[in-house]
């Protein structure tokens, strides 16, 4: 019999440091908003936000027999010293790519579980898919959604990388619901240098750094933004850094992965102008970086650099 103390102890053994719970359910408010959000143009060019809306609203479009759905939270925290004059890199991207380690706990997890429960079918996912994964996990007790746009969890802060599962077992588990503790507090919203928080609890991807560094993928950054990307060559950190929650909580994380650099959060403006495609794919390969490409990194590095 699988229950939430085993799936936790497992789930713990491997890292993961916070567990949560939730019953199947439609998530029809939430598709709402999503699509609210989607109509002001807010995905910029992130159309694959648009596709499998009904996917994102019943999790039983995915796992016809869902019963359960699992969230994991798994802290990446690092104290970084930046140094203002140079290109910086986001703390979740300093070591190997969050997909790759938490795909493989998830494999062993499982695989645990298995052996307990043969029967047991599921799915799951690393902000891959069409999951809202933090709408489940604020829903499994993880934390609040914060007015940043990211799930703050009372003892931990909201630098945590986030996993769902879905499983075709009911488990029983003791509901969890965090109160918003966000409070009057606008620190995130007040320190962002695009304003991409452009509300509280709603961010405009056309404007946030993160975007214009990672997904975007044209030739060129907007020049309006020149003088307020702070130095940012791939994502951002500055609405987390500046978050009371994490200031007081965030702890370094226990992930070896993400501890040991695949690149220093520090480089040149010409760190990557003679690199080719081929030492850019070797050198990068099981990191974050990987993911702007060759082209966007010399995008970036040329943008702050000029």
């Amino acid at each position: 019999m699988l229950t939430s103390e085993i799936i936790k102890k497992y789930a713990y053994d491997l890292g993961f440091d916070l567990v949560g719970f939730n019953g199947y359910e439609k998530l029809s408010l939430e598709i709402e908003r999503l699509t609210n959000w989607l109509e002001n143009g807010y995905n910029a060019t992130m159309q694959y936000m648009q596709k499998n809306i009904d996917k994102r609203e019943d999790p039983k479009l995915i796992l016809d027999d869902c019963k359960t759905i699992i969230s994991l939270g798994m802290n990446y925290y690092q104290k970084v010293e930046y140094q203002p004059e140079k290109p910086k890199i986001s703390k979740y991207a300093l070591g190997k790519d969050y997909h790759l380690v938490i795909w493989n706990k998830l494999e062993i997890l499982l695989s645990k579980l298995k052996e307990l429960r043969p029967e047991l079918k599921y799915y799951y996912n690393v902000d891959t898919g069409p999951v809202m994964d933090k709408v489940w996990a604020e829903r499994s007790g993880l934390g609040w959604m914060g007015k940043n746009s990211n799930i703050i969890n009372p003892k931990k802060g909201s630098f945590f990388f986030i996993a769902t599962i879905f499983i075709n077992e009911k488990i029983d588990y003791n509901p969890l619901k965090i109160d918003d503790h966000c409070g009057t507090c606008s620190k995130c919203i007040d320190a962002c240098p695009t304003n991409a928080i452009v509300q509280p609890y709603v961010i405009d991807s056309n404007k946030c750094i993160s975007f214009l560094t990672i997904e975007n993928k044209s030739d060129e950054i907007n020049e309006k933004f020149k003088i307020k990307m702070e130095n940012w060559a791939f994502g951002c950190d500055i609405c987390q850094d500046v978050c009371p929650w994490n200031n007081k909580f965030s702890d370094d994380t226990k992930i070896e992965d993400f501890k040991e650099h695949l690149i220093s959060p520090n480089i040149d403006y010409d760190y990557f102008e003679n690199m080719t495609n081929k030492e850019f794919k070797n050198n990068f390969k099981e990191s974050p970086i990987l993911r702007a490409k060759l082209k966007g990194m010399k995008r970036n590095t040329n943008f702050l650099k000029y």
